[in-house]
């Protein structure tokens, strides 16, 4: 029996640390690369970067985003055996107390990161997911809808 859509999902997610996130600058597509952490109820995504970034600029101007987070080893086989997962949503830069607690799952999962998240110019943000595009097996893509 094969793995639903959410559980497959959920494995990619847990598994990776970065994502692509795609914005808009000025009405183009503009892509960058994020460490990202995503909830276990797969509603919301965490990613940071720094007040001084494009990337910033972008999410303040414009918050619908899109990650694009996969398993690709750039091999041969991951035209058959990659996944990857779009997600669709709008991110918003996260303050006080609710920064803070989202900083602790943000920091617990990148503790690498230590030294970037104590800047101040670190930022945090967090995507409402609204949509997630599950590709397998190069072509075969399933949609999951998350709540309102």
């Amino acid at each position: 029996m094969k793995p639903s859509p959410e559980r497959l999902i959920r494995r990619l997610l847990q598994s990776q640390k970065l994502a692509v996130l795609g914005t808009h600058e000025k009405g183009l597509p503009y892509a960058n690369l994020v460490a990202f952490v995503a909830a276990e109820d797969l509603e919301h995504i965490l990613l940071a970067t720094a007040r001084y970034t494009r990337k910033y600029t972008n999410l303040k101007a414009n918050p619908h985003v899109s990650l694009l987070i996969d398993n690709r080893e750039n091999l041969d086989t991951d035209f058959h055996a990659g996944m990857a997962v779009t997600a669709l949503g709008r991110a918003e830069e996260l303050q006080g107390e609710e920064r803070n607690r989202n900083l602790k799952i943000y920091q617990d999962h990148h503790p690498y990161l230590e030294e970037f998240v104590k800047s101040p110019s670190f930022s945090l943000f967090r995507v409402k997911v609204q949509t997630y595009y599950l590709v397998t097996e190069f072509q075969n893509v399933t949609s999951l809808k998350m709540g309102s």
